[in-house]
């Protein structure tokens, strides 16, 4: 049996690295930690993984990246996979987005840019105690 994921979406790789470090530190070996640079990237993992039977319990998706924002991934994931964690950081959302994806993609949770890891590792396990 494969593990869960946890998948981190951001355009900037060095948060990317960041968020896993933090991740594994905290989890350890519970969880694998997948990375994408952007949504399209992530559409084509979490596709991949559904097809493995390998499920994605939690999503760390930045706002502000190129193409597709983060509130409209989070929306789109949250209509094929309504049971995954879905948290969404950003130093420059606006309300509108935020408020839309709490309504659209029953958003766990919204972390400013620079997180506080003792608040995201929080986030993070006060949803997956949910699921």
């Amino acid at each position: 049996m494969s593990k869960p994921v946890i998948l981190c979406v951001d355009d900037e790789r060095m948060v990317l690295d960041s968020l896993r470090t933090q991740l594994a530190a905290e989890f350890g070996n519970t969880y694998t930690y997948e990375g994408a640079e952007d949504a399209e990237e992530a559409f084509e993992l979490i596709s991949e993984l559904n097809d493995d039977e390998i499920s994605v319990v939690v999503i760390i998706s930045d706002w502000l990246m190129p193409g597709i924002k983060g509130d409209e991934l989070l929306i789109r994931i949250h209509k094929k996979y309504p049971h995954v964690i879905k948290i969404m950081l950003t130093g420059q959302a606006d309300e509108v987005a935020i408020d839309r994806a709490n309504k659209q993609a029953n958003l766990h949770r919204c972390l400013s840019k620079p997180w506080s890891e003792a608040d995201l590792l929080e986030t993070i396990k006060s949803g997956l105690s949910k699921l």
